[in-house]
């Protein structure tokens, strides 16, 4: 049998639920999706939400560092900026999962879009010997020297970052593609560990590597038993694969290099 709730009892519980949303407090307002920009300047090294994210919107002046020389590069933990971000209401998702993000000082403001930051390049701050690995306090922008700037000069940090000399480079040079490749996993004249895999059986070896070569690429094995050589693909350090997982590295790598230079 059901009972009407006397009047006192209804107040009671509307004064309850009043607290009770007062606690709460209000609904949280739904974040906004941004996204990286490709090239992260700080006019004058003033570096904000704007300058970081695109379609930042009313939080874009927020600032979120500051410091350096024009020239010269702010280096921020990708998870400072990304709670940063959420703090104004601002969601990036990291979706590449990188560590850190570089922004380049200029000695005043960029315009966005898709001509800006023609005025400068990136440039090598250090001498670097061949096979050293560039990091993100290695790379400057600065305006080109009397040669200009290459041909296929990047305009992305992050697609240089993680990559070895070529050849020797001198500090103050523009950054050309061709300068640098993804660093060796394998070097030539050590010992190697090829493994097969395919239906459930695995086999291993041990080898002599008869050159370098980074993730997804071919490497010649010799195989000191039968001192025959066989072809594998390079998946560690010191470490190769042949068969299925092989074609599998290769393709992969060819589809994705900049991922895969990260990785070595």
């Amino acid at each position: 049998m059901s009972r009407t709730l006397r009047p006192a009892v209804i107040a009671v519980l509307a004064s309850a639920l009043a607290a009770l949303a007062l606690i709460a407090g209000p609904t949280p307002a739904r974040a906004t999706p941004v996204d990286l920009r490709s090239d992260i300047a700080a006019p004058n090294g003033r570096l904000t939400l704007g300058d970081i994210f695109d379609d930042a919107g009313a939080e874009g002046g927020v600032v979120v560092a500051s410091g350096g020389q024009p020239g010269g590069s702010l280096i921020m933990e990708a998870r400072q900026v990304q709670a940063i971000a959420a703090a104004h209401g601002l969601e990036w998702d990291n979706a590449r999962g990188m560590g850190r993000l570089v922004a380049r000082v200029t000695s005043a403001p960029v315009r966005q879009g898709p001509r800006a930051r023609t005025e400068e390049v990136l440039t090598y701050a250090r001498d670097f010997s061949a096979g050293e690995i560039v990091e993100a306090e290695d790379i400057v922008w600065a305006p080109p020297s009397g040669f200009g700037s290459p041909i296929d000069a990047p305009r992305d940090a992050r697609s240089v970052i993680g990559k070895a000399a070529r050849r020797p480079l001198r500090a103050g040079t523009a950054v050309s593609q061709g300068d640098l490749s993804a660093p060796k996993v394998i070097k030539k004249d050590e010992m190697v560990t090829v493994a097969f895999a395919a239906d459930g059986i695995k086999l291993v070896l041990q080898g002599k590597a008869l050159s370098g070569a980074a993730i997804g690429e071919v490497v010649d094995i010799l195989n000191p038993a039968s001192k025959k050589v066989i072809q594998a693909v390079a998946s560690g350090p010191d470490q190769a694969v042949v068969g299925p997982e092989a074609e599998r590295l290769k393709a992969a790598a060819a589809s994705n290099p900049r991922l895969f230079a990260s990785l070595n």
